[in-house]
């Protein structure tokens, strides 16, 4: 979130996840919890569709000349395949790992999938609401 992006892959699978986010999505982001850590930390809006690590800057700057907290995010980058996929995001609401929104039990929607939808999930809907304070229908444009 400290640069403004998301990413995915090292496998076709989440590459193509990742390409399938058009400019202008809104997103809901959900770290996987562990040790009671996690949960979803940020709303955002796709600015830039993703692209191979190796094509993306911040500013003036290429992703590998940051301080990425993740270092095998440049293996493969020269693989169409294999490659990390990056698209930029606009972030609107956003929470550190440790403050991330959960509530155990409670029956929301989670999946290990890059990019999935919440049509049909009110519940997660009205969570991820309440607890940014956001109204998500009126982001989708």
């Amino acid at each position: 979130m400290k640069y403004g992006f998301i990413s995915a892959g090292q496998g076709e699978r989440w590459r193509d996840a990742m390409v399938g986010f058009k400019k202008g999505d809104v997103i809901v982001a959900y770290l996987k919890r562990r040790k009671n850590v996690g949960g979803f930390v940020g709303i955002g809006r796709i600015s830039q569709k993703a692209e191979m690590i190796r094509n993306i800057c911040i500013g003036t700057k290429s992703l590998f000349d940051l301080p990425l907290l993740c270092k095998n995010m440049f293996d493969n980058m020269s693989d169409p395949k294999k490659s990390e996929y990056v698209a930029l995001v606009q972030w609107i609401k956003t929470f550190p790992r440790h403050q991330g929104k959960w509530k155990s039990r409670s029956g929301l929607y989670t999946t290990t999938h890059v990019r999935a939808s919440l049509d049909g999930q009110p519940k997660t809907i009205d969570f991820v609401e309440t607890e940014f304070g956001v109204d998500l229908k009126k982001l989708i444009v």
